[in-house]
């Protein structure tokens, strides 16, 4: 007899043969630019702490200061024992900076995006999506319930042509920026899309907050949009404000709704009170402190400029993530390596992250990166990349 389960090596060996194969390697250091991974010391070019918070000691003392008073665990969901003074005031917070009515805590960015579809939409209403929208939003359509409908990566024209004969209520969920490819959304068209057909836009703005905006407002400061253009906003604390968790924020009603019907709100255990201190004091740096995100637009342009001089296809980006097209998938991996050999760590991105023929090499700056780290990683790629042509 065949044993359960006995494809599972096979698999596994097709995966690898595609250079697709995954594998972790263990950090023994504290995030920032300087890691310790592997045994080995790196420069730190793939992390999503874009600002340098995860380390700050402002934060640091936060957290600990949080942990002397509530614990390490927070014991519970939000809705039985679990929502502390710290949450609620990081709610409070998180709305005031937003721009809007009310904002709710999530233990991930993931489950944010799940619940937050999933209790807005059922049988009989449709969900639009972005193209390259990140695996969460695509996974919150389709287990909502809801006609599952992709439209043709950042066109708002061709969403509106899909919108024109949808049915029940309507949905319409993208990316702020898009985190393989570090664009931007054409949130103005999208917004006028879902006035002129009776819909919802929601954001998910995971890599703006913090880091694009004269405050860190986001996609949305920088588009100069609000609540009413756009009902539903989802933001990550994990990346520009270096903590945990997430948000949504919108409107009383919308977040009313989402503690009634949000499965993964209801049934899940709140994050740690100390970790929503210390996303407390990393907001308050991450909006007074607009050097940092001066600094990451710089560092970001001199990358550009100095990958186009060597030839390298740098995507289109005027973000923090700056990709470089590779194409093969095992190439790519090569070439991750062969930078994590010269000191440098840079992820490898491949399918089914991106699509088929377009594997990656995803460059991320952070705050505390200087020219040198810039000039440094372009020196190690020309030798790598163009030494190879």
């Amino acid at each position: 007899m065949t044993s359960p389960f006995s494809e599972l090596a096979t698999n596994l060996d097709d995966i690898a043969r595609q250079g697709l194969y995954r594998s972790r390697r263990v950090t023994a250091s504290p995030q920032g630019i300087n890691l310790e991974i592997d045994g080995r010391a790196v420069v730190n070019f793939c992390s999503n702490d874009y600002l340098g918070l995860a380390n700050h000691p402002d934060v640091l003392e936060a957290f600990k200061a949080g942990a002397d008073r509530y614990g390490v665990g927070s014991g519970s969901a939000h809705l039985i024992c679990g929502h502390s003074a710290a949450h609620h005031a990081l709610e409070e917070e998180l709305a005031e900076f937003t721009g809007r009515d009310r904002a709710l805590l999530f233990s991930t960015g993931y489950m944010a995006n799940i619940g937050a579809i999933s209790a807005l939409l059922g049988r009989g209403d449709t969900v639009f999506e972005d193209r390259l929208n990140h695996a969460s939003l695509l996974d919150g359509g389709l287990l909502s319930g809801a006609r599952f409908k992709r439209y043709a990566h950042a066109d708002a024209a061709d969403l509106g042509a899909k919108l024109e004969n949808a049915a029940g209520n309507k949905l319409i969920v993208t990316d702020g920026v898009f985190s393989m490819d570090g664009d931007f959304a054409p949130l103005d068209g999208l917004a006028v899309a879902a006035k002129v057909h009776d819909a919802w836009l929601m954001v998910d703005d995971a890599h703006g907050l913090g880091v694009i905006g004269e405050r860190g407002g986001g996609i949305l400061e920088h588009c100069g949009l609000g609540q009413d253009d756009v009902p539903v906003l989802m933001g990550t604390l994990g990346k520009g404000l270096g903590t945990f968790g997430a948000f949504v924020a919108g409107s009383e009603v919308l977040i009313e709704t989402l503690i009634q019907k949000a499965r993964t709100y209801i049934y899940t255990t709140a994050l740690p009170a100390a970790v929503a201190e210390a996303t407390r004091a990393s907001l308050k740096i991450a909006i007074e402190e607009n050097w940092r995100r001066d600094k990451l637009k710089t560092l970001s342009e001199r990358f550009r400029l100095g990958a186009e001089q060597l030839g390298l296809r740098v995507m289109a980006s005027s973000s923090a993530i700056q990709p470089v097209l590779i194409g093969d998938s095992q190439q790519a991996v090569d070439i991750s390596n062969a930078l994590l050999n010269a000191g440098f760590l840079v992820s490898a991105i491949r399918p089914p992250t991106v699509p088929q023929g377009s594997a990656r090499l995803r460059v991320t700056f952070s705050a505390l990166h200087e020219e040198r780290h810039v000039d440094r990683l372009l020196d190690a790629l020309a030798k790598i990349i163009v030494g190879r042509k």
